[in-house]
């Protein structure tokens, strides 16, 4: 497999999709919930121009096992 970008990109992106819905799996577990646990971080940029305005919503839910996920993700791409 050829290594680029775009597929660490998509490791990244499945590794990190992997540890939320584990964290989500688990979230009912009480000696879990450091794990478990999600912040979320936003960015709100917006503009009222004359011409154009525009609102955007970008949120990002982060947990231990999202971080978790992430590392292994990139621990896979490097041993390709």
């Amino acid at each position: 497999m050829k290594k680029n970008a775009g597929v660490l990109i998509l490791f990244i992106l499945l590794g990190w999709l992997t540890g939320t819905w584990l964290a989500k799996a688990l979230m009912s577990v009480k000696a879990l919930s450091f794990l478990t646990t999600s912040t979320y971080i936003g960015w709100r940029p917006e503009a009222q121009l004359d011409i154009i305005n525009y609102n955007i919503n970008i949120e990002i839910k982060l947990s231990l096992l999202g971080l978790i996920g992430i590392i292994t993700a990139v621990w896979l791409y490097r041993r390709l």
